[in-house]
């Protein structure tokens, strides 16, 4: 089990502490933000080693490169790491692994010794007609949740879609369109999505969760955010993927949205 590290703004360079005790590199000062679930001072954050899945995508990308700006350490568990960019391929914070979503040994090896799982897997939009049958993603899930529970690792931050409902909603038309239509072209796509939402809603009792609900995506830069629920006369029907990417890491560091579905979008 990895231990976590911390790092505090002040004008002391703080250790990063491997999980045998040693120090193994400074983190320079820095500014951060609360951590408020732990009683360390205020002007500390945690430092984490964290599992990325998904990481080959637009989205998977930009978590990457996002968590390594936090002065986080990253592992990337991945069919073909080859399609990342040389620079994360052969950046020294960043470890990969390279397996399927249903090959238990090497995804546990991936899960094994991480702070937390953050994942931007989900079906692909320009194959969302072609979705395999059976729910794959909801399965990977499943053995997901299993191992991360077997390794004693309980935070999770993964992507969702408002077709993942949640009792906080309220009805929207924009939306219902939005899902209906989903629903309708892309079906076997919708039923893995809804199944993700389930199977971590009811495997990861033990686990700190948040499903990241997005709307429909760009891929514009702009990462100003909304974060409510669907009809709450707050949220829109788009976001960034840098948008989510920046949230993510955002909420991994803050832990204000634990066993819950927000929706995030541009303002």
């Amino acid at each position: 089990m990895s231990m976590m590290r911390w790092s505090c703004g002040d004008d002391t360079p703080t250790p990063q502490w491997s999980s045998l005790g040693r120090p193994t590199k400074i983190v320079p000062p820095t500014h951060f933000h609360n951590y408020p679930h732990h009683s360390e001072p205020s002007c500390r954050k945690p430092i984490m080693r964290v599992l990325i899945l998904g990481a080959t995508g637009a989205a998977g990308v930009l978590l990457i490169q996002e968590a390594l700006a936090g002065s986080h350490t990253v592992v990337v568990y991945a069919r073909s790491p080859d399609k990342l960019a040389e620079e994360i391929r052969h950046d020294p914070r960043v470890t990969v692994h390279k397996g399927e979503l249903d090959d238990r040994e090497a995804l546990s090896s991936a899960i094994m010794g991480v702070d937390a799982v953050l994942s931007a897997l989900g079906p692909s939009v320009s194959r969302g007609p072609m979705h395999p049958k059976g729910t794959p993603l909801a399965r990977a899930y499943s053995l997901i949740i299993e191992l991360m529970i077997g390794h004693r690792v309980r935070r999770l931050l993964a992507l969702g879609t408002p077709s993942i409902t949640d009792p906080s909603d309220k009805f929207s038309l924009r939306m219902s369109i939005i899902v209906n239509g989903v629903a309708t072209l892309a079906r076997t796509a919708y039923e893995d999505v809804v199944a993700i939402g389930e199977t971590i809603r009811t495997q990861g009792n033990d686990l700190d969760w948040t499903i990241v609900r997005v709307p429909l995506l760009s891929g514009a830069n702009d990462k100003n955010l909304v974060v409510g629920y669907v009809g709450d006369g707050k949220t829109g029907i788009w976001v960034t993927r840098a948008g989510f990417a920046s949230f993510v890491v955002q909420e991994l560091e803050q832990n204000e949205w634990v066993k819950k579905a927000p929706l995030i979008t541009l303002p």
